[in-house]
């Protein structure tokens, strides 16, 4: 009984609706009416309209502005007659603009209202709106669906902006989905308008019948409009992921590049020294770089770049899509650092079978202290199974450029990168793995210290030379307390000492401190955290945490997921705390740690497949105390007895 009512009602309506449509065209064609309409598109009439409204001056604008907004904030209100008229009196481009802009002010004002009275405004259309609101929140096509809303007949911009903010659109996004929504159905209202003017009156009424065909025949079809919106909606885009496919790619992308670090380096006061000492690389090939600064890439590419090699590059980098396409486009493709990643693996191996060049960094994290770090023993025996000539590119000065803990580059730097072969083809065959680890690690060993010595009139210039360096240094030679260090432009300074030292211009100190420069300060700072590991069974490091996963969606790197307590031990590397709202504990154990990576005053993390566990300690300086405590404990454990 309760349908046939609605049935009935629907047919009322529909006849209601058409008997009134056909009486406005009877009356707007018949006798003087007709005559009045084909006098309102005449040409020569828009003069007349002009200086009806220029008469109020800069008010007129403000009129049609005034309107504009109205119609968005008062739903019922129609939204054609004042673009229509926009259009008529000042012209298609400052039509538009007057009406553009009340739009916008309107949807401020809807904006802000939502904001106030939240929920309570939302039960007056959504009777009107037949869209499934939960699937539009969850789907990844917010703002194509608000668009394709603005198209469709008899919904007030009122109604679609309220939609938008409900949500839970940020103001920035949402003024600019709403506005860029609502400005083609503005130009068409307004360029009607102005078409009413600037055409015959057969014209505009051709054009005024062909619009209102489409009103009607999507009126007729919104039903099924709205039925295949929400299928839309209810469409889930593939999840980003950092997966990749290594591809090869043309070195011409390369070679922009090199031009580009060249001008970059050369309006930072960088040198940049290149040496080949072969004539060319033989492909395939696997070329090893050391890796002092975050930036080696583009020294070892600039030297390689004709070869159009593939790098391996951290994970982290890939979790935003817009990083991870720009990486990919250049053939690089992602590393879980010191885990088990197939994926890299597989895509290493395609890159030699395809006869590419792999450049590989195999201490796989920056140097903390401008010294050569270990090699991950797996890295040897790949290097034999893949059979093929090992060069090198040995790069000195990176590190002094833009070292791990530091900012900007220094002026007045020196870089020098050297390409040569280590191992031809057939002496990687020959050659055990041990003999191999030996030559590898022989050619790419560095001392940024030791190299400074050979270049006596080199000479850095930075304000801010020493700031950063608390992040690396965390314990004060003088009164051995920790996390009582800071520093400003050259200086480093206790809270409990006071001044301790200043940095030169060639990274040595002056001062107090007992230190020739702050790799000795490193190296004495990793030797006490050793005896203190070593004469301590129960020794854990332990500390509040923030934990951060990758992005979901490709649009950020990475989200805060949870928060509790880290602690590394002999056993490993435990979280105890939230993930996604659930309370969780995992364990990393120490046979399958192998190094904590660090961001200097940032972070620490470890990777578990194409996952990253990113961890923020309660005092971000302490984020290297991690990486030294997990390298002591992973070397030296098993060689105690407890």
């Amino acid at each position: 009984m309760e349908k046939s009512k609605k049935t009935k009602l629907k047919i009322i309506s529909a006849v209601a609706t058409v008997v009134i449509v056909l009486g406005l065209m009877v009356f707007l064609f018949s006798g003087d009416n007709f005559i009045i309409l084909k006098d309102i598109f005449r040409s020569d009439s828009r003069d007349e309209l002009r200086d009806l409204l220029s008469d109020l001056g800069y008010k007129g604008y403000l009129t049609i502005g005034f309107l504009s907004m109205l119609q968005v904030v008062m739903t019922f209100l129609p939204a054609e007659p004042v673009q229509v008229l926009a259009g008529v009196t000042f012209g298609f481009p400052i039509g538009l603009a007057c009406c553009t802009a009340g739009v916008i002010l309107g949807n401020t004002v809807i904006y802000i209202l939502y904001k106030i009275y939240g929920d309570t405004m939302t039960e007056l259309f959504d009777k009107k709106l037949h869209i499934d609101k939960e699937k539009i929140s969850k789907s990844g096509r917010i703002a194509i669906i608000i668009f394709i809303l603005y198209f469709l007949p008899a919904i007030p911009y009122g109604m679609i902006c309220l939609l938008a903010a409900t949500l839970q659109m940020k103001y920035p996004r949402y003024i600019l989905v709403t506005t860029l929504g609502s400005i083609p159905s503005i130009c068409i209202g307004v360029g009607l308008g102005h078409i009413a003017i600037a055409s015959s009156w057969v014209v505009s009424v051709i054009v005024f019948a062909v619009l209102i065909a489409a009103i009607i025949v999507l009126w007729i079809k919104k039903d099924y409009l709205f039925e295949k919106l929400n299928e839309y909606a209810d469409k889930q885009k593939e999840p980003y992921s950092s997966k990749t496919v290594v591809k090869s790619y043309h070195h011409f992308r390369l070679e922009i590049i090199y031009v580009i670090s060249r001008i970059i380096f050369f309006f930072k006061g960088v040198k940049v020294k290149y040496t080949k000492k072969v004539a060319d690389v033989e492909c395939p090939a696997i070329v090893l770089v050391n890796h002092g600064s975050f930036i080696d890439f583009a020294y070892a590419g600039s030297l390689i770049r004709k070869k159009s090699p593939n790098f391996p590059v951290a994970r982290l980098y890939f979790y935003k899509k817009l990083y991870g396409d720009f990486l990919r486009s250049f053939g690089c493709f992602p590393k879980s650092m010191f885990t088990v990643d197939l994926d890299s693996m597989k895509n290493s191996t395609k890159v030699i079978k395809d006869g590419g060049v792999l450049a590989m960094m195999p201490e796989a994290r920056l140097s903390t202290a401008g010294e050569f770090e270990d090699i991950q023993e797996g890295t040897f025996p790949f290097l034999k199974k893949m059979g093929v000539p090992i060069y090198t590119v040995k790069i000195c000065g990176d590190y002094f450029a833009k070292p791990k803990w530091g900012g900007k580059l220094r002026r007045g730097s020196l870089v020098e990168a050297e390409l040569d072969i280590l191992l031809t083809k057939e002496e990687v065959e020959a050659l055990t793995v041990e003999e191999i680890k030996a030559r590898v690690e022989s050619a790419l060993y560095y001392n940024e210290f030791e190299w400074i010595k050979t270049k006596p009139g080199l000479k850095y210039r930075s304000k801010n030379l020493a700031v950063g360096l608390e992040n690396i240094l965390t314990i004060c030679p003088i009164c051995k307390q920790k996390y009582t260090l800071s520093t400003k432009r050259h200086d480093i300074f206790c809270s409990k000492c006071g001044h301790v030292a200043t940095l030169d211009d060639r990274y040595s100190f002056v001062g107090a401190t007992p230190f020739e420069n702050f790799g000795d300060w490193y190296r004495w700072q990793t030797e006490l955290t050793r005896e203190q590991i070593l004469a301590d069974p129960d020794f854990a490091l332990t500390s509040p945490v923030t934990l951060k996963h990758s992005s979901l969606d490709g649009k950020t790197t990475l989200r805060t997921v949870g928060e509790g307590v880290c602690t590394l031990d002999r056993t490993g590397l435990t979280y105890r705390g939230t993930s996604d709202g659930e309370c969780i504990e995992k364990h990393f154990p120490i046979s399958e740690l192998y190094r904590i990576l660090f961001g200097a005053g940032e972070n620490f993390e470890v990777y578990e497949s194409r996952e990253i566990y990113y961890f923020i300690p309660e005092n971000p300086q302490s984020s290297v105390d991690w990486y030294i405590c997990s390298k002591i404990i992973k070397d030296e454990t098993p060689k105690v007895i407890l």
